[in-house]
């Protein structure tokens, strides 16, 4: 009987334990900015880029055609992370320009349109980067303050767990102090006054953030962190 006991508390143990690590994964999934089949893309772009398109590899371009179109199916059915929500709209429009030229791509093959392929290439070289651009972080010290930002505000927020926002409180202010270190690159250079602004105003909210939560009203907590957002989307928003 006690063998037995021993043997069903392992075997508990083990299934909470695979739930912790499950849930873990799918909250690392859920705030990297990432997406796969974006990724394997890039296998078939890199070919055509820098090898088949500066040589005028015209065979090259055509046998390259089915790997193209299966890369764009899978972007096409891929879901973006939940911390890349606010970039849907964005994303969509790219991957309907993506489609279009790809089927200029197979309009150009079956025609045996040489210039017409070389053009349709170049073009989807550019729609590749463009889509990279909508899912990239314009700043990681920002990307990083919201993968906790967002954990707060979209979990932790409304199922009123004071305990896990409580606990993500030194995470936001080490976040936050990296990316008030952060210096701008260069191409954002004339945004420099509208982002620091923009800043102060995020780092006073999570100052303001922290006040409440050691007040442990809910209701000021609340009102909180949906201010810290707001003013995360006011910094983010420069960098668009």
């Amino acid at each position: 009987m006690r063998r037995l006991w021993i043997i069903r508390l392992v075997i508990v143990l083990m299934l909470v334990g695979t739930h912790h690590v499950l849930r873990a994964q799918e909250t690392s999934r859920e705030t990297v900015p990432n997406v796969p089949a974006l990724t394997e893309f890039h296998k078939v772009i890199y070919k055509i880029w820098h090898t088949a398109w500066p040589n005028k590899d015209y065979d090259a371009l055509t046998a390259f055609l089915p790997e193209v179109e299966k890369g764009t199916a899978a972007i096409v059915s891929a879901e973006l992370p939940g911390i890349l929500r606010d970039k849907k709209a964005a994303w969509e429009k790219a991957v309907g320009e993506l489609r279009s030229i790809v089927k200029e791509y197979r309009a150009a093959v079956e025609a045996k349109q040489k210039q017409q392929l070389l053009d349709a290439a170049e073009k989807l070289h550019a729609q590749y980067e463009a889509l990279v651009r909508v899912i990239r972080p314009p700043l990681m010290q920002l990307e990083e303050f919201h993968a906790v930002l967002y954990m707060v505000y979209h979990h932790y927020m409304p199922g009123e767990s004071l305990e896990k926002i409580r606990a993500s409180l030194d995470p936001l202010r080490e976040k936050m102090a990296a990316l008030n270190k952060a210096v701008l690159p260069a191409r954002f250079k004339s945004k420099e006054a509208s982002f620091t602004a923009a800043r102060k105003d995020l780092d006073m909210a999570v100052t303001e953030l922290s006040a409440a939560v050691s007040s442990n009203d809910l209701g000021k907590i609340k009102a909180a962190v949906e201010t810290t957002h707001d003013r995360y989307v006011a910094l983010a928003a420069v960098l668009e």
